[in-house]
This record gives structure tokens, C-alpha cells and sequence, in this order.
């Protein structure tokens, strides 16, 4: 069992009992020692980015350090988006890449996330082994054999052209408002939408170290619904803190969603030819609507676990071209080892580019089914996942749903929490039968 890597990266409050600058460089010294265990034909390269957050200060320093005292040289290349190092990985050939960044979480937690030669995120096995790396003996290189350290000056430069090389259609006559959340997307965002041909609206790309998801980018859209109208844009996209991710909202204020989207791109790599296998993945929280669509499409859709890190693992399995979840992250492998959120958007809006049709109009391909979703608290969730009643309802509630509806029970990976999820034809339909259940779960010891 991992202690302290998560579904993404190491994360909690930026110098607070377990995101300190001792364990950040601790970490860091040992991911580079096991990543190139053996391997001395050359001096091991890390790139080192991070989101705005003033604890990203004091927490580069550290990861920097503990690369170099394992030996590692470190190339900063500063406040870029998660996907941005991780192409820069690749692109710099290094041996590992540490971003600092707690995404969408607030402003006093922060994170590392490390990836692999290629720009690849680490499989669980190896986080594991970097844990239990930690304390022991190792030995450190003296005198030449420390690391050295260096900046990367026109890194946003060289990801942005990696970004418009991987959109198939100008942008022009586009309007688009982008949310940055005063996030790590701040300064590429904005410049990329218009190097590609479209008119950019930039909101809340003022980051000062304090500001970040405070209030905007896509975990809040009350904001960028209205400037989407109040500007007559055509749409709005909403990144979050590392811009891993973007969700979208429509030139009517609507918002436009992950499994949207998903639909929206699945349709156009489909008639590009471009979809291996006529394949989606996404996971089991994504709607039962994209699964209907996607049938009627013609489109396969296979279910993951939730957590980017097992679609990406599925992706790379399967040699599929798409996937992604719900929350907007989505993974175009033949262009990025990760989510991108810059990366969907040039996609997306291109697709609107190509066709002249409003977001809206793609958008509706996909009728999202009524959701309902309860968290249940439990006392032992082994019990509930062993109950003959609780299976036995569920069986039930499938049955009286048939093909029109869905359900999942989901215990939490953090709490003792169960959570029911019901999707219906209406409304209505759903709320009852997730209450059903919910009782029923709340009633099993």
C-alpha cells in the first residue's frame, strides 16, 4: 500500500505536517536515484515545473536540491501546465519530470506529480518503491558529481508550438473567453487560442501566488458563463489550476462538460479516421448518455476505474486514441502522454472550425441522463460490499432500469463513505431509486 502517493502525485497543505520541503526533497532524490538505478552511461536530466502558488517556491528549491544531490541535473523551466513538463520531458529526452502543483485544490495545498523518461506517469509499483526509498542509506556524489542546475527560458514557446502542430484547423472567426483560474495556464492559454487564429478573451490570468482557484477556473463556471455572454463570445473554457484539464460552456452560457466533449472528439477523430479501433475509454463515472451516443455511433466505450492515471494505463494497452473522464481530463496519446486541457480546447474549438457548427449543435449529440449521487456514510465498507441485501437490491434496481438507466456503488478510496450513483430517465426515477439504496447501505453492518 502507498502511504503518501494518491491517484495523482503526492499532495496536502504546502508545509504542513506531510508536504514539507524535507519530504520534497527526500522524494526527489530518491525518484531519481531508482529511475536511473543502473543506468550510468550518462548524467541523469530532470525537468522541474510548477503551477503559481507561493508555496511552489520554497518547494521547487527543495525538489531542485534533492535532484542534485543525487546526482541529477535539473532544468527549471517555471510556471508551466502539468502537460507542458511532461512534454518537455520527452522533448528534453530527460530521465524524470517533477511538477509542483495541487491542480484544482486550493491555494494553501500544493503537490508533486513525477513522470517518467518519455513523459510518462509513474505506475503505482514505482511510486511504491520511491516510499520505501525514503531513509535509507544511499550514497551521494561529491564534488563534479553533484547536479547542476539551469532555466529553460523559452519553454512555453517551445509547448505552445508543440500544441499548435497537433491542431488540425485554424481558429479564425472563433471568440473564445478562457478561464485560467490564475493558474499555471496564465500565460500559455491565451497566447496559444490566438497564435492558432483565435480571438482570446482572457479571464483571471492575473495569478500573484495567493489567487489561484479562487473562486473561477473549472471547478467555479458561474464566472465564465457570464463573460461568455456578456462578450458574445462563441464559447468559454475553463482550466484549472495546471491546466491538465478544461471543461467548456456553450455561447448561451451552457455549460459543456467531459463526456460532451469526449463525444464531441470522438466524433471527429471517427470521421478522421483517426479513433484506433473505434474505441473511447473512460470511466465508470462518465454518463450513461456518452455510451448511448457512442453506440449509435458506432464507437466502442470501455470503463476504467476513476482516476486518469487507469485510462491512461488502458490507453497505452489497447493502442487506443481517446479517453478521458468526466471532470475534462482528456488524453489524445498520438499528442501528449497526459491530460492537456490547452490540447482539448484547440481540438474542440477546431472541430467547431471545421463543421461551422455552434457548441451547442456538437454538444448535442449527447443527452445526459439525470444523475443522482449519494455519499453514505458506513462503518466498515468490506461489510457493505459483502452484503447479500445490498447486492440483491442493486440487482433489483438494475433490473427495473434496464438499458435505461445505471448504477454504481463506489466506496470511497479516502473515507468510510459509499457512494450510490443513479442514473434515469427522469429525474424523478433516479432520486428514488438512490435513496433506496442508499437506506439499504446506510442499514448494513
Amino acid at each position: 500500500m502507498r502511504h503518501l502517493f494518491g491517484t495523482d502525485g503526492v499532495r496536502g497543505l504546502a508545509n504542513g505536517e506531510l508536504l514539507t520541503p524535507e519530504l520534497s526533497l527526500s522524494l526527489a532524490a530518491s525518484a531519481a536515484r531508482l529511475l536511473v538505478e543502473g543506468d550510468r552511461s550518462h548524467r541523469p536530466l530532470a525537468v522541474v515545473g510548477r503551477d503559481p502558488r507561493a508555496s511552489g517556491e520554497m518547494l521547487e528549491a527543495a525538489v531542485v536540491a534533492g535532484l542534485a544531490s543525487a546526482g541529477a541535473d535539473a532544468v527549471r523551466v517555471g510556471v508551466l501546465p502539468t502537460p507542458a513538463v511532461a512534454f518537455l520531458v520527452g522533448a528534453l529526452g530527460a530521465d524524470l519530470g517533477v511538477m509542483i502543483s495541487a491542480s484544482h485544490n486550493p491555494m494553501p495545498d500544493n503537490g508533486l506529480k513525477f513522470f517518467a523518461a518519455g513523459g510518462h506517469k509513474l505506475p503505482d509499483a514505482v511510486e511504491l518503491a520511491i516510499e520505501q526509498s525514503l531513509g535509507v542509506p544511499a550514497t551521494r556524489p561529491t564534488g563534479a558529481g553533484i547536479g547542476r542546475v539551469r532555466d529553460l527560458p523559452d519553454a512555453v514557446d517551445r509547448y505552445i508550438a508543440h500544441l499548435l502542430v497537433s491542431t488540425p484547423q485554424p481558429l479564425a472567426g472563433l471568440r473564445v473567453v478562457v478561464d485560467c483560474a490564475h493558474g499555471a495556464a496564465s500565460t500559455a492559454a491565451p497566447d496559444c487560442y490566438a497564435k492558432a487564429g483565435a480571438e482570446v478573451i482572457a479571464l483571471h490570468a492575473a495569478p500573484d501566488g495567493l489567487n489561484i482557484n479562487d473562486g473561477v477556473g473549472s471547478t467555479h463556471l458561474g464566472p465564465l458563463r457570464e463573460a461568455v455572454v456578456a462578450h458574445n463570445a462563441d464559447l468559454g473554457i475553463a482550466h484549472d489550476g495546471d491546466a491538465d484539464r478544461c471543461l467548456a460552456v456553450d455561447a448561451a452560457g451552457n455549460d459543456v462538460d467531459g463526456d460532451q466533449i469526449m463525444a464531441i472528439l470522438a466524433l471527429a477523430m471517427h470521421d478522421a479516421g483517426e479513433l484506433a479501433s473505434d474505441t473511447l475509454v473512460t470511466t465508470v463515472m462518465s454518463n450513461l448518455g456518452l455510451h448511448l451516443a457512442m453506440r449509435d455511433a458506432g464507437v466502442a466505450v470501455r470503463t476504467t476505474k476513476v482516476g486518469d492515471r487507469y485510462v491512461l494505463e488502458e490507453l497505452r494497452a489497447g493502442g487506443f486514441t481517446l479517453g478521458g473522464e468526466q471532470s475534462g481530463h482528456v488524453v489524445l496519446p498520438d499528442h501528449a502522454t497526459t491530460g492537456d486541457g490547452l490540447l482539448t480546447a484547440l481540438r474542440l474549438m477546431a472541430r467547431m472550425a471545421q463543421t461551422r457548427s455552434s457548441l451547442a449543435e456538437l454538444a448535442g449529440v449527447l443527452t445526459p441522463l439525470p444523475q443522482v449521487l449519494h455519499n453514505v456514510a458506513v462503518a466498515d465498507k468490506a461489510a457493505v460490499a459483502a452484503s447479500s441485501a445490498v447486492r440483491e437490491a442493486v440487482v433489483a434496481a438494475e433490473s427495473e432500469l434496464g438499458e435505461t438507466g445505471r448504477v454504481l456503488l463506489r466506496p470511497s478510496g479516502t473515507e468510510q463513505l459509499v457512494r450510490v450513483m443513479v442514473e434515469a430517465p427522469t429525474v424523478e426515477q433516479a432520486t428514488a431509486t438512490a435513496v433506496r439504496l442508499a437506506e439499504i447501505v446506510a442499514a448494513t453492518r
